[in-house]
C-alpha cells in the first residue's frame, strides 16, 4: 500500500465494495448523501460510487463536517500501518499525538520534541492528513471519551477531562458532532452485557478490545514477552501477558489475551487520563498496526522465506512499552542467556524500581527509569566491568537527555548515537532499532539463531552473505527476522498454556 492510497479513487471504491477490512485504517470513506463517514469494510450496503469521498484520516472526515457511522464505528479502526513504518516527520509526529503529547504540551510541545517549526508541522500534517495536529488529536480524544463513556459508569464530567477536554462543554459538543449522539444517549446504547462491562464498576479499571489487521500469530508475539518476561515486572497469568506501566500521570497494569479476532485488553490505571497512552503503548507493543498481508507478501517472493510464511502466517515484531527500558535490557542480555539476563533484570527491579500493588496477580515494580538506574553503584552490578561501562554510559545519556530513543526519536540519528557508545555493536544497536524504535527494517546478521537458521534453510550464513541476502527482504526485515527464528529453538516460538 503506498502514501496517500485516498486518492486512488478506484482502488478506495473496490475495496469499499468488497467489504475489505484490510483497507480499515488506511483511509476513509465520506457518504456525501447522509453525511457519515465509515471504515472501508463496514457492513452497510455500499453507497454509488459518486456518492463517495475519501480522506486519509477520522480527524480529516470531521473537519468536513462528517459524523462516524453507528453500525461500523470507524473512529475504533485500527491505526495506519504507515506511522509505525516510517521515520519521516509526519510519522514521527503521527506517534507522539497518539502518545498524547498535544493534550498534555500543545502543538508548540509537539514541535518541539520533532525538531520543526509549528507552521513546518502543520502543513505537512495537512497535506498528508488533511487535518492540522489540533484536530488529529481531538479526533482522539473524542475516541477516548466514547471508550470511557461505553466501559466505565464514571460520571460524565471525570470522563471529559480523563479524555483530555478542557471543559466539560467542549465534551459534550465534540462528542455531540463527532457520533451524533449525546454522551448520556452513548452510554445508553451501549451493550450491557460481554467484553466491554468487567470492570466497569471497578474505579481505574478499562477494559476494552484492540483491533488488528488478520492474520497475527499470538505465538509469535506472547511466547516471546513470556519467555523474556521481568519477574515483578511482567508475568503469564490466566492466558494473558501483564505487565507495569509507567505513565505521563501516573502508572498502571496492562493484562493482554490473544483472542480470534482481537486482543483482550484490561488496564488498571492510577490516573484515567494516561487511557489514551496506554493504548497506544500496548498496541506499539504486540505491532497491532501492521499489515501482515503486505508484509507476508514482501517475504513470500523469496521462495526460502515463503514456506515460512505459509506456515505461520502473521508474525509480528513483539516491541516494547518503554522503550528506555528495553535498551537497558538489551545491555544485560548481551553475551548471557536469557534466564541470566532476567536475573538480572530482576535485581535492578527490586533494588531500584518503585513498588506498586497488584491484586490480581504477581506484579511488584515500575522497572527503574533512567534517573534511578544512573544513581546505580557500578560495583554492585554483577557483570564484567566492560559491561558495566556500557551500562552506566547508557543510562547516563538517557537519563541526561542526551540519547532520545522514544517514539519522536529520528531512527538514524539514534542509531548513531548508541554505535558511539561504548560496548555497543552492531547487533545490540540493530535489536533495539528493531524492538524499541520500531525500525521495520533492521536486522540481525550476526544472531546466532539467524544464522542457524540460514544454514537450516540452505541459505549462506555469514553474517556478510546473510546481509547481501536480506538486501531482497526490504524494507521488511524485522518480519524476515520473526521467521527465521521460528526455525530455531528461540523463545519466540511457544505460547504459554
Amino acid at each position: 500500500m503506498q502514501t496517500g492510497m485516498h486518492l486512488d479513487r478506484e482502488h478506495c471504491v473496490r475495496a469499499v465494495r468488497s467489504k475489505d477490512a484490510r483497507f480499515d485504517g488506511w483511509f476513509f470513506t465520506a457518504v456525501l448523501t447522509t453525511r457519515i463517514y465509515c471504515r472501508p469494510s463496514c457492513p452497510v450496503v455500499p453507497p454509488k460510487p459518486e456518492n463517495m469521498t475519501f480522506y486519509p484520516s477520522a480527524a480529516a472526515c470531521q473537519q468536513a463536517g462528517f459524523r462516524a457511522c453507528k453500525r461500523c464505528r470507524p473512529d475504533t479502526s485500527p491505526g495506519s500501518p504507515e506511522w509505525n513504518a516510517r521515520a519521516d516527520l509526519v510519522a514521527r509526529a503521527m506517534r507522539l499525538i497518539a502518545d498524547g503529547v498535544v493534550d498534555r504540551e500543545g502543538v508548540p510541545g509537539l514541535a518541539a520534541r520533532l525538531g520543526y517549526s509549528t507552521r513546518q508541522v502543520e502543513r505537512q500534517l495537512l497535506a498528508e492528513l488533511g487535518a492540522g495536529p489540533l484536530a488529529l488529536a481531538r479526533a482522539q480524544r473524542a475516541q477516548t471519551a466514547r471508550l470511557l463513556i461505553e466501559t466505565t459508569a464514571l460520571p460524565m464530567a471525570e470522563i471529559a477531562f480523563a479524555a483530555g477536554f478542557a471543559s466539560v462543554r467542549a465534551f459534550n459538543d465534540t462528542v455531540r458532532e463527532v457520533f451524533a449522539l449525546s454522551p448520556s444517549e452513548l452510554r445508553a446504547r451501549a451493550p450491557k452485557s460481554g467484553a466491554g462491562t468487567p470492570g466497569a464498576g471497578t474505579p481505574g479499571v478499562v477494559t476494552l478490545r484492540l483491533p488488528f489487521r488478520a492474520p497475527l500469530n499470538p505465538s509469535n508475539l506472547f511466547g516471546h514477552l513470556a519467555a523474556t518476561a521481568v519477574p515483578g515486572v511482567e508475568e503469564w497469568r490466566d492466558g494473558a501477558y501483564r505487565r507495569t506501566l509507567r505513565l505521563p500521570y501516573g502508572h498502571g497494569i496492562a493484562a493482554l489475551a490473544p483472542r480470534p479476532d482481537h486482543i483482550a485488553c484490561r488496564l488498571t490505571l492510577s490516573d484515567l487520563r494516561d487511557l489514551t497512552v496506554a493504548i497506544s503503548r500496548c498496541r506499539r507493543l504486540l505491532d497491532l498496526d501492521a499489515d501482515p498481508v503486505a508484509v507476508d507478501g514482501h517475504l513470500r517472493t523469496d521462495p526460502s522465506l515463503a514456506p515460512l510464511v505459509d506456515r505461520d502466517p502473521g508474525r509480528r515484531v513483539p516491541r516494547t512499552v518503554d522503550e528506555a527500558e528495553f535498551a537497558v535490557r538489551a545491555v544485560l542480555g548481551q553475551q548471557v542467556s536469557t534466564a541470566a539476563a532476567r536475573t538480572h533484570a530482576a535485581r535492578l527491579v527490586t533494588a531500584y524500581g518503585k513498588p506498586l500493588d497488584d491484586p490480581e496477580g504477581g506484579l511488584t515494580h515500575l522497572f527503574p527509569s533512567p534517573e534511578a538506574l544512573a544513581a546505580v553503584d557500578p560495583e554492585t552490578l554483577a557483570m564484567p566491568r566492560t559491561r558495566r561501562t556500557t551500562f552506566t554510559t547508557l543510562v547516563r545519556e538517557l537519563a541526561d537527555g542526551g540519547l532520545h530513543l522514544g517514539v519522536e526519536a529520528d531512527w538514524a540519528e539514534a542509531r548513531a548515537r548508541l554505535l558511539a557508545l561504548p560496548g555497543f555493536g552492531p547487533w545490540t544497536v540493530d535489536v533495539i532499532a528493531m524492538r524499541a524504535l520500531g525500525d521495520p527494517d533492521a536486522f540481525l546478521p550476526t544472531d546466532l539463531g539467524i544464522r542457524r537458521a540460514a544454514k537450516e534453510l540452505g541459505l549462506p550464513a555469514t553474517p556478510a552473505a546473510l546481509t547481501a541476502r536480506a538486501e531482497m527482504w526490504r524494507p521488511w526485515r524485522s518480519y524476515a527476522v520473526q521467521y527465521l527464528w521460528a526455525t530455531d529453538s528461540h523463545p519466540i516460538n511457544f505460547l504459554p498454556a
